[in-house]
């Protein structure tokens, strides 16, 4: 790459807060800009944003910002029609979308009407000689498929929330761009409200502490012995799908592919075997395991591992955290 090629990253921002899947992209692409020579760029599509430009502006080379009435929501068709100019004038290496509802609405329309290359939902992504290869799963997540895609002035790339840890570095001076534009008036499709998916007891995607169960509980009856643990070290219950699928805790609760990727600081995995379709969603943090069986997977990904009977080793672990509050 040359130092006048760019790499975009689309802001994603909901109510006023820039959503956490934007820091994640930026984190990605600030090592790809790094490593090619590239200027980092965030694009940011609203409505009285200023602050939140400012904000991006601390880890972005700078800020392209469109202001509008009619950006204020997001509207793919809106989105659209200005990330299609703006790719348009600085054709850009790359473009990173979260792989989000919004991203899943506005990237194939997008690349359609650009003729470019789109590789959705990756999990990692790097440039090679031969152009951009992406990293996707295949079949339920049994696979991890390397993919090439066609040489192209420009690659269009949604990325899997959680894939990436993102950043602490936000000691940028990025220069932020204002920019007009003339929206087309939209009558087919419009911003009604929002609807809020019903909330759950707990989000564990933003614990810092998860205690995640899975078969070797045996019975759920035994579920009580995590929960105790879970509150003694001030951490949230996660579990596998067969934890789900027997009713034992509700879906919120499931970590893996068919479930919810969390990014905890201390992940304890108890009577997970640690087939791959859970662990595909835990990213980051110290991963520490207890299983009975010295074979079982989830010591190949785990930090620490403690081979033995839950059923003896909580209580102890308990009792232990217990005096330690008390000393």
């Amino acid at each position: 790459m040359s130092k006048e090629e760019r790499i975009f990253v689309l802001a994603e921002h909901r109510r006023g807060e820039i959503c956490d899947i934007t820091w994640e992209m930026l984190t990605k692409a600030r090592d790809l800009a790094s490593q090619s020579g590239a200027t980092l760029g965030a694009i940011l599509l609203g409505h009285q944003v200023e602050e939140m430009a400012q904000e991006l502006a601390k880890g972005a080379d700078e800020v392209l910002m469109v202001e509008d009435e009619r950006l204020e929501n997001f509207n793919s068709e809106t989105y659209q029609e200005v990330l299609a100019s703006l790719i348009e004038q600085y054709k850009p290496k790359l473009v990173l979308i979260g792989h989000t509802s919004f991203g899943m609405d506005l990237a194939p329309s997008l690349a359609t009407q650009l003729e470019l290359p789109l590789s959705t939902d990756c999990l990692d992504l790097r440039f090679e000689d031969a152009g951009l290869l992406t990293v996707r799963q295949m079949y339920a997540g049994k696979v991890n498929a390397e993919e090439l895609l066609i040489e192209a002035p420009t690659y269009l790339v949604t990325l899997r929330s959680g894939s990436f840890i993102a950043g602490e570095e936000k000691a940028r001076q990025g220069k932020i761009n204002k920019i007009s534009f003339s929206l087309r008036e939209v009558d087919y499709k419009r911003f009604i409200e929002y609807v809020e998916a019903a909330v759950g007891e707990v989000d564990i995607t933003q614990a810092d502490i998860i205690i995640d169960v899975g078969q070797g509980i045996g019975d759920e009856k035994n579920i009580s012995l995590v929960s105790e643990l879970a509150e003694v070290m001030g951490g949230v219950l996660g579990c596998s799908r067969p934890i789900v699928d027997k009713k034992w805790l509700p879906k919120e609760r499931q970590i893996g592919t068919s479930g919810k990727t969390v990014k905890p600081k201390v992940h304890l995995a108890i009577g997970v075997s640690g087939a791959f379709q859970h662990v595909a969603g835990m990213k980051g943090g110290t991963i520490i395991a207890i299983n009975k069986d010295p074979k079982a997977p989830i010591f190949r990904v785990a930090d620490y591992g403690i081979v033995g009977d839950l059923f003896k080793i909580v209580p102890v672990l308990i009792d232990r955290l217990r005096e330690l509050r008390l000393s």
